[in-house]
C-alpha cells in the first residue's frame, strides 16, 4: 500500500538553527531518507517553498481566479511530503514518527488511491 506522508509545521515557529545545528538537522533528514531507501519503502519525496511563494487557483463560473498565498488560513503549513510503499498503516505511522519535523510539527499519513482502468 502506498502512503503519502504530508509534513506540516508553522513556518514562523520553525527552529532557528546556528550553522552547526543546521548541519546536524540536515544529517537527521539525510539519515531518515537513507534508512527509508535501504528499507525499500521510499518512492518519492520533496520539500516545498515557503507559503509566501504559493499561488492558489480556483475556477468559479468558468473563470480562473488566482490569489497569492495558500488556500487555507492555518497555523501550520504544508512543507513537503514523502511517498512510501508500506505493508500497512502501522508501518507508515512508524516511518512518519521518524521524520524530524514530527518533533515540532505534524505528519499527516494518507493512503494513496489506487485506480483500475
Amino acid at each position: 500500500m502506498k502512503y503519502m506522508l504530508l509534513m506540516y509545521g508553522n513556518e514562523s515557529e520553525a527552529p532557528k538553527y546556528t550553522p552547526e545545528e543546521h548541519q546536524a538537522a540536515a544529517q537527521a533528514w539525510f539519515a531518515f531518507a537513507t534508512e527509508a531507501k535501504a528499507a525499500g519503502v521510499l518512492l518519492s519525496n520533496n520539500g516545498l517553498s515557503p507559503v509566501t511563494d504559493a499561488t492558489t487557483v480556483r475556477v468559479r463560473n468558468g473563470k480562473t481566479l488566482t490569489a497569492d498565498g495558500p488556500f487555507a488560513e492555518t497555523h501550520e503549513q504544508l512543507g513537503g511530503y514523502y511517498i512510501l510503499d508500506c505493508k500497512d498503516l502501522d508501518e507508515a505511522i512508524g516511518w512518519a514518527a521518524k521524520i524530524p519535523i514530527a518533533k515540532y510539527g505534524s505528519i499527516e499519513v494518507r493512503p494513496l488511491n489506487t485506480y483500475s482502468q
